[in-house]
């Protein structure tokens, strides 16, 4: 019988956070059982640990509808559920790192991106992204100009100006997981800025079966390699996410950028789901 744990990402508090399933040992499991267990388990992401992979581990990301090429949450929901010290993970993005250590009597757990990069995005995606939210050009913050950033897998970014507009998420799903789908998003980053080094963010995902992640931590990645490529922050730099507050699952993502590191880092407690 699988053992399939279950851990909260990105929050201290099981009530809050994104929760993820976790297998361990799923090295006698196919495609087709991975599919249907992460369906079963019905949360944004199930992380299957197939067995080592040179030094690391391969580990395998389902949502309940598909598999994903790299999940942030349920990365650092798996390496606590490892346990302290560093893990290497060998995704289908590729090398993901992480180091687990306690931190005020929690464990939290870093990863360092697949390298991110970022590029525009055509004025006709960016209104059909817009008319599936429902969403006005009017409302957008030119100061954090749309773009698709990668660090895993691929996000647009779109921020506005008004942190009301990102509370009154309500889009048009079949639209906009039709148009995610023709371009291979994975979730849509939403972003207000709230100040210097902090930013609300709303990620819908209705390509893997899910209305919004309440903590992306793939996105928050790519949110870093964007920051970083269009020099909104500092080389040096640390950055705070909010999410799931809109949702009654607050999360906090610390997203930290270094010169001498092409890899973002994103880091985050968790906690196991104990009832």
């Amino acid at each position: 019988m699988t053992d399939i744990q279950r851990y909260v990402a990105f929050s201290s508090d099981p009530s809050g956070g994104n929760p993820a399933g976790v297998v361990l040992d799923a090295a006698g499991l196919d495609d087709d059982q991975m599919q249907k267990i992460a369906a079963e388990v019905g949360y944004s992401e199930t992380a299957f640990v197939t067995g080592p992979a040179g030094a690391g581990l391969r580990v395998r990301y389902f949502s309940p509808l598909a598999e994903i090429p790299f999940c942030g949450h349920a990365t650092v929901a798996t390496a606590i559920a490892l346990g302290p010290g560093s893990h290497l993970f060998v995704t289908n993005a590729g090398e993901v790192p992480v180091v687990v250590a306690s931190s005020s009597g929690t464990l939290e757990a870093t990863l360092t991106s697949v390298d991110p990069h970022v590029t525009g995005i055509a004025a006709d995606d960016l209104a059909a992204l817009l008319a599936a939210l429902r969403w006005d050009a009017a409302d957008l913050d030119e100061q954090l100009p749309a773009r698709v950033a990668y660090a895993g897998a691929y996000h647009p970014i779109v921020a506005v100006t008004s942190r009301k507009r990102l509370a009154e998420l309500n889009y048009d799903v079949a639209a906009l997981k039709a148009l995610m789908t023709s371009r291979g998003w994975t979730t849509i980053q939403l972003v207000h800025r709230a100040a210097a080094d902090t930013f609300d963010v709303r990620n819908p995902f209705p390509i893997g079966g899910v209305y919004e992640d309440p903590a992306t931590g793939a996105a928050a990645a790519a949110f870093g390699g964007y920051l970083r490529a269009l020099g909104l922050v500092p080389a040096d730099a640390t950055v705070h996410l909010r999410q799931g507050d809109d949702m009654g699952r607050p999360s906090r993502l610390t997203v930290r950028l270094a010169p001498d590191v092409t890899g973002v880092r994103v880091s985050g407690t968790g906690v196991p789901i104990t009832e």
